[in-house]
């Protein structure tokens, strides 16, 4: 089956040399497509100088791995370079928001098809963003998501193979993700509960955390708070080495690593040294603080 990608190259001089790329899976609850967290998105990496390929993947009724499926097809598409862009393979990455962030945990944590065709390591990205993402399908799940992947009586087993948090090891890529302390659909114990896992295996995460927001803000222009993860984002890719000079990573982010206005003081998560912004968590984890610059 064809899948259906859009592609959204790169900002600069086709001379350019070989680009990063990143995979983006809009979210909607493995039930539809929300525009708002596709090409808008792809338009901001390609301004970074990072080509921007966004999949509309099937969703219900079609069921896992269909999905999944479509993901592992785009990654092989993206690294083998049929599409005639300059890709260099060694650094293609995935970001997704909610629903679209579950998938593209699944494909960081090497999650089966039991199709060998696609179940080699190729598919798995580079690194990950993830945009408030749905994660857990056993820990205050997403139902929706469960259902609509998964129909109404899956068994225990499928459900842990597809929670990435239960699936982190230490070949894992590294993570990228924001999310709102205030989230009423998917609660930020999803983001924390990866972002965990992640460091507990020694793979380098970053986590934000902001105060307030609805579910859903996709670029969240105008929001107070979440309106700073491009920007954060986006000096995690340059410190990565993602962009294709400082420049253009700090016209996009400002100060690239620095932490936000009305944030200094920020604790950090354990001895990792990642800001956590946010006010009153849950206490999944006793290392997670609040950020006195939002409480």
């Amino acid at each position: 089956m064809a899948i259906n990608l859009t592609t959204v190259p790169a900002d600069g001089e086709a001379g350019d040399g070989a680009r990063p790329a990143v995979l983006i899976l809009p979210g909607g609850g493995y039930a539809r497509q929300a525009d708002h967290e596709a090409e808008p998105v792809a338009g901001w990496l390609a301004g970074l100088g990072i080509h921007a390929f966004v999949l509309r993947y099937r969703v219900a009724p079609h069921q896992h791995p269909a999905p999944l499926e479509d993901a592992k097809e785009a990654m092989l598409y993206i690294r083998n370079g049929a599409h005639g862009l300059q890709v260099d393979p060694e650094r293609v990455g995935v970001l997704g928001f909610s629903a679209g962030g579950h998938l593209a945990a699944t494909l960081s944590t090497a999650a089966a098809t039991g199709l060998p065709d696609l179940d080699i390591p190729g598919t798995v990205p580079d690194l990950s963003i993830l945009c408030y993402p749905v994660v857990s399908l056993t820990k205050e799940v997403h139902q929706g998501s469960v259902d609509n992947l998964l129909g109404l009586s899956p068994s225990s087993s499928l459900l842990a193979s597809l929670s990435p948090d239960l699936q982190v090891g230490t070949d894992t890529p590294p993570a990228f993700l924001w999310h709102t302390a205030d989230d009423e659909a998917v609660p930020v114990s999803h983001s924390l509960r990866y972002a965990g896992a992640l460091m507990a295996a020694g793979v380098p995460a970053e986590l934000h955390v902001f105060q307030n927001g609805r579910h859903g803000l996709g670029m969240a222009d105008g929001e107070p708070g979440p309106a700073q993860w491009t920007a954060l984002c986006a000096g995690w890719l340059q410190r990565a080495g993602w962009t294709p000079d400082t420049s253009i990573a700090q016209a996009a982010s400002g100060s690239a690593g620095q932490q936000p206005a009305g944030h200094s003081g920020c604790p950090v998560w354990g001895s990792s040294g990642y800001p956590t912004c946010g006010g009153s968590l849950p206490p999944l984890f006793p290392e997670v603080l609040s950020c006195p610059g939002t409480s």
